[in-house]
């Protein structure tokens, strides 16, 4: 909307490319300015040493250029601590081998890829020591949407006692859904599935079901890092108070 107002403000298209051009790189400052505080907040959630887990994509190449989970695990390395990083490869469509991996090579942050099914052989190792994603949406009272395969990472966290965190903006939270059983869950194409570069790899004739989403429930969710600071249950007040105007006492 804040686009059209400025659009019909202008009286030539030249002005109105050059007020959206400027509307645009407010936004994508905005945007950096707000994850790079929620690293600053999330930082001091990361060990000096030990393991951090990540899945999917949540750094420069999903945000407009610093990242949000993978933003902390950043901050944190620029703080001078020195985790090992296991990034999942995210399947169908390989986020994390393809975009996360990538972020991190070129980061300089050394890190090791493991498929998503390896997430439990590692933690029962002792070898993870914290667990952060980022999130699509969040209801008020905590529960979480995010990229498929995190429900599962959060209940084994639980199980070996891993603090799970999620990072976010604080515009990710939705006061007006109230729990994760209202959050439609997209159900994607079958060949995303059964086919890999548009080579089968799966007999024809076989089902598919290809949630995109899954949504882990707060009670498996140690903190919740946003741009206003680091939130924990009961989630549903403290969300609330995250959303006011101001700063949120922070850890």
């Amino acid at each position: 909307q804040r686009c059209i107002d400025a659009a019909r403000r202008c009286r030539a298209p030249s002005e109105a490319r050059q007020d959206l051009l400027g509307l645009a790189e407010r936004m994508k400052s905005d945007d950096i300015a707000t994850n790079r505080a929620i690293g600053k907040h999330g930082a001091g959630l990361i060990p000096s040493h030990g393991g951090i887990l990540t899945h999917c994509n949540t750094g420069a190449l999903a945000t407009a250029g610093y990242g949000t989970a993978l933003g902390v695990i950043r901050t944190a390395w620029e703080q001078g601590k020195r985790p090992s990083i296991f990034c999942t490869e995210t399947r169908p469509w390989l986020q994390g081998a393809r975009l996360t991996a990538w972020e991190l090579v070129h980061m300089g942050i050394p890190a090791e890829l493991v498929v998503d099914s390896a997430a439990a052989w590692l933690m029962a190792r002792k070898e993870v020591d914290a667990i952060i994603v980022g999130a699509d949406r969040i209801a008020a009272n905590g529960d979480t949407a995010n990229k498929v395969g995190t429900y599962s990472l959060a209940v084994l966290a639980q199980s070996h006692e891993i603090p799970f965190y999620v990072a976010a903006p604080t515009t990710t939270v939705d006061l007006g859904v109230g729990s994760g059983e209202d959050i439609a869950i997209e159900e994607r194409p079958a060949e995303e599935v059964t086919a890999i570069r548009g080579r089968r790899i799966a007999p024809e004739g076989i089902g598919v079901r290809n949630p995109s989403f899954d949504v882990t429930p707060a009670r498996y969710i140690t903190a919740i890092v946003t741009d206003k600071g680091v939130v924990r249950a009961p989630y549903e007040r403290a969300l609330r108070a995250a959303l006011d105007p101001g700063p949120l006492g922070t850890e």
